[in-house]
């Protein structure tokens, strides 16, 4: 009797809202596949930028919402992975595309020394460091003469129009090699977000994403039920890198054209990201998409206002932060309790001796 009363209780995750959502989603990823075939390249460019952005801004939200590692260094490995790929092909004459996937390695391998470092420090100071240590990555790759040095270099000519698949998109499509390039880079864009997406959310969904949360609310008490607080941020720290340093070469495959300091850029790949994130929603699947594209489209209306623009997003960032803790995303699920990408664990079902019972 007991076991039957048990079974009839359950845990889910998923609502309404995100099953409806599931369907509009795949809607959006299908036509966002297929633009390529209806809009310029212009708006093709510009959807690079979003998603491009997108993939930062979630990195950054899984490493500081979800981990609680507040990091303004995470241009180390947008500039390292970047660097990994002018070498791959500039050095060792290889595809473009398999220095983007090299990349995403070697950016996990920095984040190993990285983490020893910056993980004995707490709070502003791992802030702090982390930037420090970014810096310092600049600085050595800046002595790189092969790669330019401090002014930097450009992919050989014909490298982006030679990649793989450019050919073959060139001819199905009818257009040149150039733009064909354009469209490929735009296509990987579009499977590291939605990959990277999915990825987060499996995570969050299962028992390491619980012990995540444990982590960053409370090491002691994660501690105290088996959770090794270390392990987990190593782990996530590790994944963020990866991704950030796949992003980064991608970005630049995307540009031709490298230099230690756009590479490692603090306005570029670190503070926009922090700005999206925090407008947007920390801690959510969401607020980093909503976050985007107000980014996109603030940059495009305040950008030819100068240094203006700047200041701009810092005073909208400062009122979000005042009246909206939670970003934007965060005000509209409190306000409406939709989540479309739910992590919480809801307690559904009752057994006999329960009915009529209210379980919240």
């Amino acid at each position: 009797m007991a076991d039957h009363a048990f079974s009839s209780w359950g845990v889910e995750t998923r609502t309404r809202a995100s099953s409806a959502f599931g369907l509009v989603a795949l809607a959006v990823v299908i036509a966002a596949a297929t633009a390529p075939l209806f809009v310029s390249r212009s708006v093709i460019q510009d959807l690079f930028f979003i998603l491009t952005m997108l993939v930062l801004a979630q990195c950054w939200n899984l490493l500081a919402g979800y981990a609680g590692l507040v990091s303004v260094g995470q241009q180390a490995f947008v500039g390292f992975g970047a660097y990994t790929m002018f070498a791959v092909v500039i050095l060792a004459g290889l595809d473009p595309i398999v220095g983007i996937l090299l990349a995403g390695i070697t950016a996990s391998v920095l984040a190993i020394p990285v983490a020893f470092f910056a993980f004995r420090l707490q709070g502003a100071y791992f802030a702090i460091g982390t930037w420090v240590i970014a810096e310092v990555v600049r600085l050595l790759l800046a002595q790189w003469k092969a790669l330019g040095g401090g002014t930097g270099t450009s992919l050989p000519s014909g490298a982006t129009r030679e990649m793989f698949g450019v050919g073959l998109v060139s001819d199905w499509l009818g257009v040149r090699p150039s733009q064909a390039a354009d469209i490929v880079c735009y296509w990987l864009a579009l499977v590291l977000a939605c990959a990277t997406i999915g990825f987060i959310y499996k995570l969050l969904r299962s028992k390491q994403g619980l012990g995540l949360a444990a982590v960053r609310d409370n090491r002691e008490a994660a501690r105290s039920v088996g959770v090794d607080p270390g392990w987990m941020k190593s782990v996530v720290y590790l994944a963020a890198a990866l991704v950030t340093g796949i992003a980064g070469a991608l970005i630049y495959v995307q540009k031709a054209r490298i230099s230690p300091e756009a590479a490692f850029s603090l306005t570029d790949w670190t503070a926009y990201v922090i700005f999206i994130v925090v407008i947007g929603g920390i801690g959510t699947i969401e607020g980093p998409i909503v976050g985007v594209i107000v980014f996109f489209i603030l940059q495009n209306l305040l950008a030819d206002y100068g240094s203006w623009y700047l200041l701009v997003l810092g005073l909208i960032g400062i009122i979000v932060m005042l009246f909206a803790p939670r970003g934007l995303w965060g005000l509209f699920a409190d306000r409406t309790g939709i989540q479309l990408f739910p992590v919480r664990r809801i307690l559904t079902g009752a057994s006999s001796t329960t009915k009529g019972v209210p379980h919240g």
